[in-house]
């Protein structure tokens, strides 16, 4: 592997600037392919896209993990707000940033989205054709059949929504942001209630910099987000990782039966959907499978 920088950088998203780690082989300076990687919902850059980041650097690649309006370092308000549109959004503005950098062949430009993250980025290859390249990494890839199916069923599912919407009138009435934990093992009303050990261990994903929580109001955007369509749409090649044991694996395979272009599908045996985001083989066998695909096609 390669010796790689990281360089603190910031660009600008209409008017908001959002804050991002840059990866870098050490020893290329001129025409790299290059790729923006988006990860998990709620997550920030020092998680699991900064790891994705580093290692695809190693691997030859320019690599962009940042954090999305109202994330982390970046700037924008109300704050930890989950915007399926406005992420889209900025990740378009990624693309503009990593594709003007010197080191960067604008023509080698890849998106690599990874759980929530990938939902994200295949919207945005779709829309954006600077995306020559497509990876996916334990896509979150839902429909509203699928989201019901993972929320318990219609009612959980319309109870969400209906909160979702109070809340967000809530917002626009008053301009106060309502917020549940994002993640909790004895509150039921976090977003996601339950054993999520990468959010809730301090060695892995319960870092200082991710704020664990999740904005009432943004279900209301979030339970109608259906990135299915976006396959009709996309003229990349796209290679999807994944594993019968992680999220939604039949949205994966949706989405792969819904594209007309190039397409590869890896199914690694065994593997939770936390171990895509940090765990020893799955990030390694991951990050090799997404490198190959990207210096392929791009």
């Amino acid at each position: 592997m390669t010796e790689t920088t990281v360089e603190k950088v910031t660009f600008d998203a209409d008017g908001i600037t959002l804050a991002g780690h840059l990866h870098l082989p050490a020893t290329a300076d001129r025409g790299l392919p290059a790729v923006v990687v988006a990860g998990a919902w709620t997550s920030v850059k020092e998680q699991m896209a900064g790891l994705y980041a580093r290692r695809l650097a190693e691997r030859g690649l320019a690599a962009l993990a940042f954090d999305f309006t109202g994330f982390g370092e970046s700037g924008g308000e109300p704050r930890d707000v989950e915007s399926p549109s406005l992420k889209v959004r900025d990740l378009s503005h990624a693309v503009g940033y990593l594709s003007s950098l010197d080191r960067v062949a604008p023509a080698r430009m890849g998106a690599l989205g990874i759980c929530a993250g990938g939902a994200f980025a295949a919207v945005a290859a779709a829309d954006d054709p600077r995306i020559a390249s497509l990876a996916l990494v334990a896509p979150g890839l839902q429909d509203g059949e699928l989201m019901r199916l993972a929320l318990g069923g219609e009612e959980a599912f319309a109870a969400r929504l209906a909160a979702g919407q109070k809340a967000r009138a809530h917002f626009e009435a008053t301009g106060e942001v309502e917020y549940v934990l994002g993640v909790s093992e004895t509150d039921s009303t976090a977003a996601m209630f339950g054993p999520y050990a990468y959010y809730l261990d301090p060695t892995r994903g319960a870092i200082p910099e991710w704020g664990n929580r999740w904005a009432t109001m943004a279900w209301a955007e979030w339970l109608t987000f259906e990135p299915q369509p976006s396959a009709d749409r996309i003229t990349a090649p796209v290679l999807i990782v994944h594993s019968e044991s992680a999220g939604i694996p039949v949205g994966a395979r949706r989405f792969a039966d819904r594209l007309t272009g190039a397409r590869e599908l890896v199914w690694l045996e065994g593997r939770g959907q936390f171990d895509f985001y940090d765990t020893e083989p799955t990030v390694t066998e991951s990050v090799d499978n997404v490198a190959r695909h990207l210096h392929a096609t791009l």
